[in-house]
């Protein structure tokens, strides 16, 4: 089974109105990313994969703050309504505000709904990752066996602050929180030696690969260290999307070598890759299509 454990939601649920598309220029740079789309352009656009989690990022100005769209009164609601279209395919995780005074409220109401994890992007949400509101939100988590997807490393939105997402953050909620499952989002661009280093400590913590092939030097590098320290298994496979989207990411994976030709540098084994895209992501994290996994 290939599961992809890193997508946002798709922002319309038909066709995107002309008036409302939108177009980010600087999350890659071979072309740009569309970032409204409907279900069925990603339906279309995540064929590859057998399951994919989705998720939205709780922020009062999703433009402003991701670049990715959507409408901040139904960051769930859209998030819950899109994989109950689909529940076979499709794994939906919560984003919610851990400084707001509701947000365990919140996150009784996503579970009733069906969400069954969590996106914090701290960088975007502008809170401190391991301040007291934060903390308490993660023992929650924990508790209710609820797997949180971090953003880590670069974003290209100013105003998002790079000390809320450095990799070795993660490693002192993990110390905390040991039965807290995490994933690393991006390996931790540009800090993939970072997130090698905390995914192999422990147990319950792991990375995925989204975007980080769209940077081939990143992504040779940060795979390798992964090799060299013996936890390619803590890898999961992520896409993205909408900046990319499954096809892309196995691909790219696949191709990691390819500017090695003609050097001695050593290759990213084959079987390896495969193990990325064939990763047991669901029995990682505690999750099932449809339920989480009774402990």
């Amino acid at each position: 089974m290939i599961v992809d454990v890193h997508a946002h939601t798709p922002t319309h649920r038909d066709a995107v109105p002309a008036e409302d598309a939108c177009v980010f220029t600087s999350w890659r740079t071979d072309r740009p990313v569309v970032t409204t789309n409907s279900w069925a352009d990603f339906d279309r656009a995540m064929s590859a994969a057998d399951v994919t989690i989705v998720f939205n990022i709780a922020v009062p100005d999703p433009a402003a703050a991701t670049g990715i769209p959507h409408d901040p009164d139904r960051t769930n609601d859209a998030t819950a309504e899109f994989v109950a279209n689909d529940p076979a395919r499709r794994i939906g995780f919560m984003s919610v505000d851990p400084t707001s005074p509701d947000c365990i409220g919140e996150a009784e109401r996503c579970r009733e709904m069906g969400l069954v994890g969590v996106k914090l992007g701290p960088n975007y949400q502008d809170f401190d990752p391991l301040g007291e509101p934060a903390l308490a939100f993660y023992a929650y988590c924990e508790r209710n066996a609820l797997p949180i997807l971090f953003h880590q490393g670069a974003s290209p939105i100013r105003a998002a602050p790079l000390r809320y997402t450095y990799p070795l953050v993660t490693d002192e909620v993990a110390i905390r929180f040991p039965e807290l499952r995490i994933v690393m989002a991006h390996m931790g661009h540009p800090w993939g030696k970072e997130t090698v280093a905390t995914i192999r400590k422990h147990p319950h913590v792991y990375a995925d690969v989204s975007s980080i092939y769209l940077r081939p030097w990143v992504c040779y590098e940060s795979l390798l260290a992964a090799v060299e320290w013996g936890c390619t298994n803590k890898l999961l496979l992520g896409s993205d999307f909408p900046i990319a989207n499954t096809a892309e990411a196995m691909a790219g994976l696949r191709g990691v070598n390819k500017m090695l030709e003609g050097t001695a540098l050593p290759r990213v084994p084959a079987e390896l890759i495969e193990q990325i895209i064939h990763a047991d992501a669901l029995g990682a994290l505690g999750l099932t299509v449809g339920r989480p996994v009774d402990r």
